[in-house]
């Protein structure tokens, strides 16, 4: 899930944690891409309006793997 898609849905940086229940800095700190456990948290209370797409984290895992 992209971080400019959640923003975009719900408007604000500041609207996207209220609806969390999250800082707005720590939204602040998301990069491209949504922390995958914020994502499905995002998903569920969307009822799939915005969706998780799993190879994303995969590329994320195979990307920080290839760091090491």
């Amino acid at each position: 899930m992209l971080t400019k898609d959640v923003i975009d849905f719900y408007g604000t940086k500041i609207a996207v944690a209220r609806a969390l229940g999250i800082s707005p800095s720590a939204v602040t700190q998301w990069k491209e891409i949504v922390p995958e456990k914020q994502a499905y948290r995002i998903q569920r209370m969307m009822g799939g309006k915005l969706k998780i797409n799993p190879r994303l984290y995969q590329v994320q895992e195979v990307l920080k793997a290839k760091k090491l």
